[in-house]
């Protein structure tokens, strides 16, 4: 039986629950081997091989050296694992941000301190305005 999710009907948002987990764990386990210098130059000299001893798919790995994050969200990465690939590529987290919405750091920026992105279609469908 299907759980029912109604949080995942929020636009713009990729929701990371159990089934993310599950499709994402390899992944972000990579992810999480970055926090070893040693894995990150080995990464940095040859990704693809480095990559290749992870038992991801083929899509996510793609994601990977395509640095296409908002991707890697899709095919269950968690944001605080997938920053670790933007640190071993010399990014700041508002960085990565700023490429993941199409903004520069400096915009990303000003949005938080502007209180965030604007809550007009940013609603799941089923809540109440």
């Amino acid at each position: 039986m299907a759980l029912e999710k109604p949080y995942l009907d929020v636009p713009g948002t990729t929701i990371f629950d159990a089934e993310q987990s599950r499709k994402g764990y390899h992944l972000n386990q990579f992810c999480m081997s970055l926090m070893k210098e040693e894995n990150r130059v080995r990464f940095r000299a040859d990704e693809r091989a480095y990559l290749d001893e992870w038992p991801m798919t083929e899509e996510q790995k793609q994601a990977v050296i395509a640095r296409d994050l908002n991707r890697c969200l899709a095919l269950g990465g968690n944001i605080y694992f997938l920053a670790k690939i933007g640190a071993t590529d010399g990014k700041s987290y508002q960085q990565i941000a700023g490429s993941m919405t199409g903004m520069s750091e400096q915009e990303s920026r000003d949005m938080m301190l502007h209180g965030g992105r604007p809550i007009e279609g940013n609603r799941y469908s089923g809540e109440k305005k």
